[in-house]
């Protein structure tokens, strides 16, 4: 009896096999073929820093905002920009999509790849995106201004990124004219964005200062006026798995380097407190943490159904196992590759995954447990 309720249990969970990514179109195929770069460089255990992104803000000059536009504005500066692209070297592997050729699932994938915004893939407006073959550069074209530039980092590098956007800035102002004024700086839709155009942030993952109830108090401490705390997918988005995005709030009057050295200040404090936290819950509260993280790890070996919320929670008590040492049959690496693969989006174009949340759910739950069971 016993044999047999095993071998009906194994009937249940068979092999998922991948989507065929070959029917995909080619410049598709390349993208959700691949780990963002970002993601895959990301250093082994570095899991309090994620990832780093700076944005700049830029827009044409005597052309109105995405906002006031009409149809025939919008689509000059997506030609004038596509022009611009054409002329700069570094810009020559960059792969371009036209809002309107884009299928919605594959904008919310982008959402999910931090390659577009979720404003940006949500709006009906004329635009474009162009996105350089390792996603670690791209060019949103039309969100709130005419151009979103962005560059995304493993790990804490606030310099390289910078190095790299600073760059193609500069290449992009040799051959599109941006409305800039001496006293004001670069002039943007949002009045916040105004001077430098640019934002930095950082993703970081806090789950011992959640344990310990110290987030509202640490985030009190750490991030004064200039310093903004959004969720995971930046403004407007809620904070899931423990992890928050933290950027500058102003830059106007501000120099470029003045607001990523302070970012890097406000990245290297929550670092430490996080740090702290956790060898003062290892110290105090060990069989705790012990009993939480290997619970996270059952459920996720054995769940049948999954949300995304609960994905992510139970992600981030495996991140903080892998780092404290608590458990070392799985890296780090494959479940971040989890963080990516399972979202909704990705998990209909690799998988034809169905698009009920219940029936999602459960195959997220699915491909989670086959994962989690090859290799732990």
């Amino acid at each position: 009896m016993i044999d047999d309720d095993m071998r009906m249990k194994k009937s249940t969970d068979r092999k998922l096999p991948d989507y065929e990514l070959s029917n995909l179109p080619a410049e598709l195929h390349h993208f959700f073929g691949q780990i963002p770069v970002w993601l895959d460089r990301a250093e082994e255990g570095d899991n309090i820093i994620l990832s780093t992104r700076i944005r700049l803000a830029r827009n044409l000059k005597s052309s109105p905002f995405p906002g006031r536009a009409n149809r025939e504005q919008l689509s000059s500066v997506v030609n004038r920009v596509k022009t611009a692209l054409n002329r700069i070297k570094i810009c020559k592997d960059m792969t371009t999509f036209e809002k309107a050729d884009l299928q919605p699932l594959f904008k919310k994938a982008f959402v999910e790849r931090r390659i577009i915004s979720p404003v940006f893939s949500e709006k009906e407006q004329i635009g474009m995106v162009a996105i350089d073959p390792d996603e670690q550069l791209s060019i949103m074209v039309n969100e709130e201004d005419h151009l979103r530039i962005q560059a995304v980092q493993a790990g804490l590098s606030l310099h390289e990124a910078w190095r790299q956007i600073s760059r193609l800035d500069d290449e992009l102002s040799e051959n599109i004219d941006f409305a800039f004024m001496p006293q004001f700086g670069y002039l943007t839709s949002c009045p916040t964005n105004t001077g430098t155009g640019m934002r930095a942030s950082i993703l970081i993952h806090l789950p011992a200062l959640s344990m310990a109830d110290e987030i509202e108090a640490t985030m009190k401490k750490l991030a004064p006026s200039e310093i903004a705390i959004r969720g995971f997918y930046g403004e407007g988005t809620d904070f899931i798995g423990n992890i928050y995005q933290i950027s500058n709030q102003l830059t106007l009057g501000r120099t470029e380097a003045s607001l990523i050295n302070r970012l890097e200040v406000v990245a290297d404090k929550f670092s430490e407190m996080e740090q702290e936290a956790r060898e003062r819950l290892l110290d105090q509260q060990k069989d705790e943490i012990e009993d939480r993280v290997h619970r996270s790890l059952a459920i996720l070996k054995n769940a049948r159904l999954l949300s995304s919320e609960e994905f992510m929670k139970y992600i981030s008590m495996l991140l903080l196992g892998v780092d404290l040492e608590i458990i070392d049959e799985i890296s780090s690496l494959e479940l971040k590759k989890l963080m990516i693969f399972t979202q909704p989006a990705h998990m209909q174009i690799m998988y034809e995954a169905p698009s009920d949340l219940q029936s999602r759910d459960a195959m997220r739950a699915q491909i989670v447990r086959q994962k989690i069971n090859s290799i732990a």
